[in-house]
């Protein structure tokens, strides 16, 4: 695939690149580089083959979906400067 010299200017302000008239000619022929190479990817044949999510088989550990409060109020509040009834005691803000 060919990348004209409009498209790698358009490219390059999307990216946020400023880039110099000289250096398009080496940006093209970059771009239409790495476009020939996705292209031959598209060659692979893929059919029966399941989509991953990575390399080594991993099973998710599962629990039970139940709401808890984390059965340690104590623990959580105890660094607290001030708490009452195992909430943290704040300044009020809104007046």
């Amino acid at each position: 695939m060919t990348v004209d010299d409009d498209t790698v200017r358009r490219i390059a302000h999307l990216a946020r690149i400023k880039i110099e008239d000289s250096d398009v000619a080496g940006l093209r022929s970059e771009l239409s580089g790495i476009l020939d190479w996705v292209e031959q990817l598209n060659e692979v044949d893929t059919d029966g083959v399941e989509p991953m999510t990575r390399v080594a088989a991993h099973k998710l550990k599962k629990r039970k979906d139940v709401v808890t409060d984390g059965e340690m109020a104590d623990v959580v509040v105890k660094n607290a400067p001030f708490s009452e009834d195992n909430y943290y005691v704040v300044p009020k803000v809104i007046e």
